[in-house]
C-alpha cells in the first residue's frame, strides 16, 4: 500500500492511496474459505461446495467490503501520523467504473485543511468586564418579598390599595365565570385601581377589558381563554368581590431566619441582609462572566482574520446530514455556520495552547456542587458524600449531560483565561444599572 499527498494550496489537499493485491488478497481468501465451510447452497452438502461457486457469489462482496476497510483504516492512520489537521471529514473523488477484477486499486480524497493563525486576546480598545453589586434598594425589596411570603392573610372588612382581592369576573355571552385572587398594581389604569377601593365583600364593579391589565397574556388566566382569544379583547365584564385580605408581614426573627437557611446560620437582620447580598452577588457574577464570554467571542471572531476551505466544505455539507443537500442549499448551511466555526477553530487553538483540561474529577467535583445546591434549595442542607456521589453517578450516566458540564467548565476556564490576558476594564454597577447599560431597558 502506498500513500501520497498533493498540496493543492494551504487550505486544500488531494491524498492518493494505492492498495495492491497482497494488501487485501490472504484477508479475502479467508473469508471466503470461511463462507464455504458454512455455505448453504442447494445441491451440495455444507461444506463441499466448490470454491469457484462461492467465489462467484460471494467474491465481489467480500472484495469490496475489505478494500473499503483496509482504505479507511489507512486514511486515518495516515492523518493521524502526519497530525493533518482536517476539517469535515475526507470526500472521494468519484469513480464511476471501478474494475474489480484488477489486481490493484487507487482511490484519491479531498482534504480541507485547518488554517493556521494566531490569536491575540490583547484588544486595542479594553473590553467591558462587569461586577454587578446588590445594592440597598433590591436588598430591602428582597426582605420585604421574603416577609410576604412567610407572612400570614388577614381579613380586611374593605378594599385597601395594597389588599389581595378574591373575586368572581363573568360574562354571560363569552361563558366566563372564573374566580381569581388579584392584587390592584395588576391593572395598567390608576382609574380602574380607584375603583377597587373602598369596595366590600359582595360589590360588583363593572370593567372592560382592553388595556385592563399591563399584560395582556394575563387575561388568559383571569378569563379561562385560548391565547388566540384574548388579543385585542374588548367586552364588558363584572367582578363580584367574595373576600378581602391584606398580607401581613412576617417577623423578621430567629425563627423566620431557621427556617430560610437552617439551625443557627443567620442570626439577625443584618446578617439576613449580608447572605442575601452574598446570594444576589453569586447569581450576577454568572450573568457578567457570560456576558464577558460573549464578547470576548464577538471580539475574537471579529478580529482573527484566517481563510477557510469554503469550496471543500461545501461540497462536504451537500452529504454529511442526515439528509442530502444540493449546491444552493449547502452554501446558505456555510454561510450560516461560518462564524461559529471560526469560533470553535478560535476556541481550540487557545484550548491547545494555554493547555486547558477538564478531568474526570473535574466534572464529578462540578456535578456534586450542582446538586449540593439543589438540594439545599429544598432544604436539605446536608447531604452525606455518599448521596452526592451515588446522584452524581446517575447524572453523569447520561452522556449528553455529562458534554453539558464538560462544556460549562471548559467555558469556565476560558473565562478565567480571559480575565487573565485580555484587555479588559472593570466595571462595577448595580444589576439594574447593568441591565439598562447592556439591554437598554429595565
Amino acid at each position: 500500500m502506498n500513500i501520497t499527498r498533493e498540496n493543492v494550496d494551504a487550505l486544500n489537499a488531494v491524498v492518493k492511496v494505492d492498495i495492491a493485491r497482497e494488501d487485501y488478497i490472504t484477508k479475502v481468501e479467508k473469508i471466503l474459505t470461511d463462507y464455504r465451510k458454512t455455505a448453504n447452497i442447494p445441491g451440495f452438502r455444507k461444506g463441499h461446495v466448490p470454491m469457484g461457486m462461492v467465489k462467484k457469489q460471494y467474491g465481489k462482496a467480500v472484495l469490496v467490503d475489505e478494500v473499503n476497510k483496509l482504505l479507511q483504516d489507512a486514511l486515518n492512520k495516515y492523518l493521524t501520523e502526519e497530525k493533518l489537521d482536517v476539517l469535515g471529514q475526507p470526500l472521494p473523488k468519484p469513480q464511476d467504473n471501478i474494475d474489480w477484477d484488477s489486481d490493484g486499486f487507487s482511490f484519491e480524497f479531498e482534504l480541507g485543511l485547518a488554517p493556521e493563525f494566531e490569536v491575540d486576546l490583547n484588544s486595542k480598545k479594553p473590553i467591558d468586564q462587569y461586577i454587578i453589586t446588590a445594592d440597598d434598594k433590591m436588598i430591602d425589596e428582597q426582605v420585604e418579598r421574603i416577609q410576604k411570603q412567610y407572612g400570614k392573610l388577614v381579613s380586611q372588612n374593605e378594599v385597601e390599595e395594597d389588599s389581595n382581592i378574591t373575586g368572581v369576573y363573568k360574562n354571560e355571552e363569552r361563558d366566563i365565570d372564573n374566580t381569581v385572587t388579584l392584587t390592584l398594581d395588576k391593572f395598567k389604569s390608576k382609574a380602574t385601581q380607584k375603583q377597587f377601593v373602598g369596595a366590600k365583600v359582595g360589590d360588583v364593579i363593572a370593567l372592560n377589558t382592553k388595556g385592563l391589565y399591563y399584560d395582556e397574556h394575563e387575561l388568559m388566566h383571569a378569563f379561562k381563554l385560548e391565547h388566540d382569544d384574548i388579543h385585542g379583547l374588548d367586552i364588558d365584564v363584572t367582578f363580584t368581590v367574595t373576600e378581602i385580605n391584606k398580607s401581613e408581614l412576617a417577623d423578621l426573627d430567629q425563627e423566620l431566619f431557621d427556617k430560610l437557611f437552617g439551625k443557627g446560620v443567620v442570626n439577625s437582620v443584618t446578617e439576613l441582609k449580608e447572605k442575601i447580598k452574598e446570594d444576589a452577588e453569586k447569581q450576577f457574577k454568572q450573568q457578567a462572566d457570560q456576558k464577558l464570554l460573549n464578547d470576548v467571542t464577538e471580539y475574537l471572531v471579529d478580529n482573527t482574520k484566517f481563510d477557510l476551505p469554503a469550496t471543500f466544505l461545501q461540497k462536504w455539507m451537500q452529504t454529511a446530514g442526515e439528509k442530502p443537500m444540493d449546491h444552493d442549499q449547502a452554501k446558505e448551511e456555510y454561510e450560516k455556520s461560518e462564524k461559529s466555526l471560526r469560533y470553535q477553530l478560535i476556541e481550540g487553538k487557545l484550548i491547545t495552547e494555554n493547555n486547558i483540561q477538564v478531568t474526570l474529577e473535574d466534572i464529578k467535583g462540578h456535578a456534586r456542587e450542582m446538586i449540593r445546591t439543589q438540594m439545599a434549595q429544598f432544604g436539605q442542607l446536608n447531604p452525606t458524600d455518599k448521596e452526592l456521589d451515588d446522584i452524581a453517578a446517575r447524572v453523569l450516566s447520561n452522556q449528553d449531560e455529562a458534554r453539558r458540564i464538560s462544556e460549562q467548565l471548559i467555558s469556565q476556564k476560558l473565562i478565567a483565561l480571559y480575565k487573565e490576558k485580555a484587555n479588559l476594564k472593570v466595571k462595577e454597577l448595580t444589576y439594574e444599572n447593568f441591565v439598562k447599560e447592556v439591554y437598554g431597558d429595565k
